[in-house]
């Protein structure tokens, strides 16, 4: 027995020495390397030397590394070390990573020593400086400096300025020469309080006799620079900024660009964005800003202490200009749409319907991209966003109720289908219609009542309500939503600025699928879709254009093959000339000697519930039969007791006459 007990307690003795068995300097170096690679710096610090532990505190170590990571925008770390044969007090270690200035890679000899820390014995690093990087040295800092890259231009199809690198008056004014009475009249032309004056004046970096900048104006408000100049202590100069030639007429189309913000960068640093850049805050500004912007260059060094010792540069990229974005919109037709609307609430868009470009893309009313780049004082910031016509909104890239320029479209459908016959007269009688009895008090209303039965062309024409919901719900729910997706509907179009996609809705009523016929319900189409989807009429060979903007996409592209026949196509072709040329059309208004005018009109009402009064918005959409290279369309709103349709008929019409 006490033997075994014996045998036992050498056993046990034999395991405690085991377990206390001190762990080598190449695994002491590799716990390291692993904290290392995971960035766990305060671990880290545990394994440095009491004479690496005397330079340095726990706190400057940890901070100091995580503060160059972030800076550095450091990712992709690795660190690696060749493990010797045998135990050895020094091993080489490898360091690569990826920094906002590109790759930095090095190598560095650690020296291990064995000493007891807090009663225990083992192995330590002595680290220094030069762990962090080659050549950094106690005292060195580390710095980086960036190049900002030129802003690619935004340029029209003939090569016209939408969006320019030009100049602009920065407008400051001399520490120490600011008084009262000038202060009052400063902060008024700057449209600036006097509060933010002073406290830019009074910043702390600010010394007396130093220029102060404030506030930037434009190259073209010369009378109020000139007034701003008359102050004694105000000064200006020249300096680059981004400028919008046609200004609100292509504000939502372009957008405008601004300081990154904290938000904005936290989101974008992984695409290589600093702290300093300009970016797209709306519009294609925004949407093609990484081809714009270019690429920032970048230069890391380590800014020595000691006199006449050369920085050395760790990583450098160089700039990269961003590229020019060339478009297939006309500056000019753009001016001239915008004009025609003239502040009204609404959105017009052109294009060439052969060739699929976009030649306008509208929005009204509008707001000053230039002034935007320069800053809106806090009152105008309010007005714009107070402002019942909303013009900080995109209307161009929203869908919206059709109303009756829904109706080619559904008269393609059913003449596809068999539901509609062109020379098939339906009895429609007075001006309200009904399925039946089911409907209760809700009826399908026409703007003409008359006793003469209707056919497709005279539905045309006139914009016959009854006709178009009678032919929906003939053609059927499931048929009428499948050739409507012939045309593009629930599709994303593909377009380089993102609009929102065409919808059928759900149709889930005999009554929904009526409304639906004459573009009511839930129906909605985005302005560039309707341009689209008016193609086939226009080429007549029944393919749906793809709507193109950017000019190096290819032309003439066919997005949706045989949307209708060739045929059909020109069966509605030939009604839709008459909308215009007939004296009873609803566009009769449009016609003109010289341009044979074709096209459709439409109001679309939009209301919370059936049975109660609501908003109306008109639409007009035409091309000129003898030159069709011009498809224009327009949607203004609240027009109810203003003439409805009416009114975009007009604004069309003149952009044809003025547009040669």
């Amino acid at each position: 027995m006490k033997k075994l007990v014996g045998f036992l307690l050498l056993l046990v003795m034999i395991a405690l020495v085991g377990c206390s068995k001190e762990p080598t300097s190449e695994e002491r170096f590799s716990d390291y390397v692993a904290l290392w690679n995971q960035q766990k710096f305060a671990k880290m610090y545990d394994y440095l030397s009491s004479d690496a532990k005397k330079q340095i505190s726990k706190e400057q170590f940890t901070s100091r590394y995580q503060k160059i990571y972030n800076d550095l925008q450091i990712k992709d770390l690795k660190i690696g070390f060749k493990k010797p044969k045998k135990e050895q007090d020094h091993y080489t270690f490898t360091a690569s990573m990826n920094s906002i200035a590109g790759t930095i890679k090095f190598s560095q000899q650690a020296k291990m020593q064995e000493e007891k820390q807090d009663d225990n014995k083992n192995w330590y690093i002595d680290w220094n400086t030069e762990f962090i990087f080659p050549k950094l040295k106690e005292g060195d800092t580390i710095g980086m400096s960036t190049t900002a890259p030129t802003r690619g231009e935004i340029l029209d199809r003939n090569g016209t300025g939408l969006a320019v690198n030009g100049q602009v008056y920065e407008v400051g004014v001399v520490a120490g020469k600011l008084d009262a009475p000038v202060l009052a009249q400063l902060a008024s032309l700057l449209k600036m309080t006097p509060e933010q004056i002073t406290k830019a004046v009074g910043a702390s970096w600010v010394q007396t006799g130093q220029f102060v900048p404030l506030a930037r104006v434009s190259m073209n408000d010369q009378e109020r620079i000139k007034q701003l100049v008359a102050l004694e202590p105000v000064q200006t100069r020249k300096v680059n900024a981004r400028v919008y030639p046609y200004g609100q007429a292509a504000a939502q189309l372009v957008g405008y660009v601004g300081a990154i913000t904290a938000d904005e960068l936290e989101k974008l640093k992984d695409k290589g964005y600093t702290s300093h850049d300009v970016i797209g805050k709306r519009g294609l500004e925004q949407v093609l800003d990484e081809q714009l912007r270019g690429t920032t260059g970048v230069k890391i060094v380590i800014n020595k202490k000691a006199e006449n010792a050369a920085d050395v540069v760790l990583a450098e990229k160089p700039v990269v200009d961003g590229k020019d974005v060339k478009l297939t919109v006309d500056a000019e037709l753009q001016k001239l749409v915008y004009g025609e609307l003239n502040g009204e609430s609404g959105t017009a868009a052109a294009m060439n319907p052969v060739t699929g470009e976009t030649l306008a893309l509208v929005s009204s009313p509008s707001f000053d991209p230039n002034q935007a780049v320069l800053g809106f004082s806090a009152d105008e910031w309010k007005a714009l966003q107070d402002n019942p016509g909303n013009p900080l909104a995109t209307r161009f890239k929203l869908d919206y109720a059709p109303g009756s320029v829904m109706k080619p479209l559904t008269a393609a459908v059913g003449l596809e289908g068999g539901a509609i016959v062109p020379s098939e007269a339906v009895p429609v009688i007075g001006k309200q219609w009904q399925k039946d009895k089911s409907w209760g008090n809700y009826f399908v209303t026409r703007v003409h009542a008359g006793t003469d039965q209707v056919n497709l062309e005279k539905a045309l024409v006139y914009s016959d309500n009854i006709y178009f919901a009678q032919a929906a719900l003939k053609i059927g729910k499931d048929k009428f939503v499948d050739g409507l997706k012939k045309f593009g509907f629930e599709e994303d179009l593909g377009y380089p600025f993102p609009l929102e996609k065409s919808v059928t809705g759900t149709m889930g009523s005999e009554i929904a699928l009526a409304d639906s016929g004459y573009g009511q319900g839930q129906v909605e189409m985005s302005i560039v879709h309707l341009l689209a989807a008016y193609t086939p009429f226009v080429n007549g060979d029944g393919n749906v254009r793809k709507p193109i903007l950017l000019a190096d996409e290819q032309q003439g592209q066919v997005w949706k093959q045989g949307a209708v026949s060739a045929e059909n196509a020109g069966v509605i072709a030939a009604d839709l000339r008459k909308v215009v040329s007939d004296p009873g059309g609803t566009a009769h208004a449009a016609e003109m000697v010289g341009i044979p005018l074709a096209g459709k009109t439409g109001t679309a009402e939009i209301k919370q519930k059936q049975g109660v009064t609501g908003t109306e918005n008109g639409w007009f959409i035409a091309y000129n039969t003898g030159s069709p290279h011009l498809l224009v369309a327009m949607m203004v709103e609240n027009v109810q007791k203003r003439g409805g349709s009416q009114i975009p008929v007009k604004k069309v019409k003149n952009v044809f006459e003025k547009w040669k």
